[in-house]
């Protein structure tokens, strides 16, 4: 299998002086030759920092060139990124960053003023993300050293033929990717070379892109579905890449998708249903253009505008629209079936660098999430996988080394036999197709892709005053907490009501932004429970 930082150095060489990397409204933008010789020349720094190869270097930070160019250098010096998500708390991307054991510390501009390096021991250099600049170091370096280091290394300048970045480390772990900001137990997922490569691998075979394609990067480059196919994808194939820098509203990536004109887009059901809600459904279900959306003949040219119309929307140049990460809305996934846009539903998870299943929009069959990918095995915890739903496990190439630092939770996600349980439960139809009927973990995803993981949220409400025990439950993509208070009675309803809301304003204090909670809802009864004294989650929805 070819590593995939072959397929970037291929890229590099050949596209030299293409666009690679650029900060929408921003004023980075690199070529291809100019990101690998920053890549070079940050190399030339950590030596002189004395890192060695596997050590850890985390980025926190929101997407931008930057990020880019620190994580292919970590990987051009051998060693191990460590991705922390900007929105963490301060408290949490503290304990990542002292948990992973890192080293060195990429931080970004918003992050900057939120974090206490003094609370960060194990870090010796911190660095901006901004320009690359030392922001504190053990080890004192100077810009000109390494400016001085890098013209002794290449008298002649940094040239194509000089690009070479390790490609016989396939099993070494590459990334720790922390799904949480759990400061108990975190889970850092372990990826491989070999994890990424096999993601590569697949989308260049099934979805190849090249030096003429355009994308506009949003989902978080510290998960994995942002990293792998709106970013490490991308560049193997010389694919330009445009990142929104700051928080994303719809009318910012409208306005990213008219200027780019991405070929490709990637994103989570929540952000195209409320693009449905907003703008199709209100036109489509008036009474008179709803009769006209059935009726044969004249359903042609009426479907044929609002396709057109979404196109406009996306840049006018999409080729294939990627949905992943929780279950399409049916009736947003039948419109789209209707006006026979380009669209497909992908499955995957960290665990997996990350994709599970895919199959393009020709092949796709409404419902599913497509069909497991090459160099992966797939089955069904079940006496008939096509028709009884069951647990879904995998192994092979695409499958994580485990989590960093936590055997239990390795453990506990692998069976003896080595098959990795997803935690989802479906069916693997005859073709191969698979559908996922429910979600046994309980995370919740937010807008942007982020994981949302209510426990953590439902552990700190718990401890507030006068909550007695809660569920936070996704309701149209916000979120909100089902409370049980403590004495309850309708006497008392008044005082509960204003303790409630001095709670909320608490819980959200201690809250990452893509995790506050919206309101809360107070119950006059207790939670329906399993006979292990466990709340019945899926009868509060």
């Amino acid at each position: 299998m070819k590593h995939y930082m072959t397929f970037i150095q291929d890229a590099v060489r050949m596209n030299w002086d293409g666009d690679a990397l650029t900060d929408f409204q921003g004023k980075i933008n690199y070529t291809y030759g100019q990101m690998a010789q920053k890549v070079e020349w940050l190399g030339i720094l950590y030596s002189q920092l004395g890192l060695r190869a596997g050590d850890k270097i985390a980025i926190c930070g929101r997407n931008a060139s930057n990020w880019g160019v620190a994580y292919l250098s970590i990987a051009a010096y051998r060693g191990v990124a460590v991705s922390i998500l900007p929105e963490f708390t301060s408290e949490s991307i503290h304990e990542l960053v002292t948990h992973s054991e890192a080293k060195v510390l990429f931080v970004g501009p918003w992050v900057k003023g939120r974090i206490d390096m003094d609370s960060m021991p194990l870090v010796e250099t911190f660095i901006s993300l901004e320009d690359f600049s030392i922001l504190r170091s053990r080890k004192p370096v100077q810009p000109e050293q390494i400016d001085a280091l890098f013209k002794e290394r290449h008298p002649q300048g940094y040239r194509p033929q000089d690009v070479h970045f390790p490609v016989d480390n396939m099993d070494e772990v590459a990334l720790i990717n922390y799904t949480s900001g759990s400061t108990g137990s975190p889970k850092g997922v372990m990826v491989t070379h070999k994890n990424l490569s096999t993601n590569v691998v697949f989308g260049q075979a099934n979805i190849p892109n090249d030096p003429s394609k355009r994308i506009v990067s949003m989902l978080p480059l510290a998960h994995m579905f942002g990293l792998m196919f709106e970013f490490l994808y991308q560049l193997a194939g010389g694919t330009h890449v445009y990142f929104i820098t700051t928080g994303i509203t719809p009318s910012l990536l409208m306005k990213a998708f008219a200027e780019v004109k991405p070929y490709m887009i990637l994103t989570v059901p929540l952000v195209i249903e409320k693009i449905f809600k907003k703008s199709i459904f209100p036109v489509i279900h008036k009474p008179l253009v709803n009769l006209l959306w059935h009726t044969p003949i004249v359903r042609v040219p009426i479907r044929r505008k609002v396709y057109k119309q979404l196109m406009n929307a996306f840049g006018g140049q999409l080729e294939v629209l990627i949905i992943g990460g929780a279950a399409l809305n049916k009736d947003v996934e039948r419109c789209l079936r209707q006006i026979h846009f380009p669209y497909t539903c992908g499955y995957g998870m960290t665990e997996c660098a990350p994709l599970l299943c895919y199959a393009s929009w020709q092949t796709y069959k409404e419902g599913s999430c497509g069909r497991p990918i090459t160099r992966l095995e797939m089955k069904v915890d079940s006496p008939n996988p096509a028709t009884i739903e069951g647990e879904i496990l995998v192994r092979g190439d695409g499958v994580m080394r485990g989590y960093y630092k936590n055997l239990q939770a390795t453990d506990n996600i692998f069976t003896r036999d080595g098959w990795m349980r997803t935690g989802d439960v479906g069916i693997i139809d005859k073709q191969r197709n698979v559908f996922l009927r429910g979600r046994s973990k309980n995370m919740i995803l937010g807008a942007s892709g982020q994981n949302i993981y209510p426990e953590e949220i439902e552990d700190k409400l718990n401890s507030l005053d006068g909550v007695s025990e809660s569920v936070v439950v996704d309701r149209n993509g916000k979120l909100v907490a089902l409370v049980y208070p403590e004495d309850y009675s309708p006497e008392r309803l008044p005082q509960i009501k204003e303790q409630m809301q001095l709670n909320l304003q608490r819980l959200n204090e201690m809250m990452p932004t893509y995790s506050k909670v919206s309101d809360i809802e107070i119950r006059d009864q207790e939670f329906e429970k399993t006979p292990k004294k466990s709340i019945k989650r899926f009868m509060y929805k």
